[in-house]
């Protein structure tokens, strides 16, 4: 199983357009050099973002800021933004069982039932999580540093 690091430079991008995005022009190099991603990617990311009405961004001279108030952003939608596929993709069935073997032709089946659950607890989770609890744990986390 394979999980895309995508999400998780989406919502560092958001924490920092979030912190520093009244104050600075936050772009993708400045978003580069702080996620450690390349530029295309993050300039992908943020366009993702903004489809979803999540950011805008000022083309040219650049600067993305948000638009949504942080309860609103859960993990679930930004997930669904960067990356829509990736609940359907984490849990992956073997593609060619033996149609001969009970079991074989089966095991689709059988499975889907099961990670179909799975999927959905996992959907239900990433919906309760939002930017607000993310930004909280992050300040509550920079005090500890201080």
């Amino acid at each position: 199983m394979y999980i895309s690091t995508k999400c998780s430079v989406a919502i560092h991008c958001l924490i920092f357009i979030h912190e520093y995005g009244e104050s600075k022009k936050v772009t993708s190099s400045l978003l580069s050099l702080s996620t450690g991603a390349n530029s295309v990617t993050i300039r992908n990311i943020l366009s993702s973002l903004k489809k979803d009405g999540i950011i805008s961004v000022r083309f040219g001279t650049g600067g993305a800021k948000l638009l949504c108030p942080l309860n609103e952003i859960s993990l679930y939608r930004i997930c669904m933004a960067v990356e829509p596929d990736s609940i359907s993709k984490l849990i992956g069935v073997h593609p060619l069982p033996s149609p001969l073997c009970p079991i074989g032709k089966n095991i689709h089946n059988v499975l889907d039932c099961s990670y179909q659950k799975v999927q959905n607890d996992l959907c239900e989770s990433l919906q309760k999580i939002t930017m607000e609890h993310i930004i909280t744990d992050y300040h509550n986390l920079q005090q500890k540093d201080e």
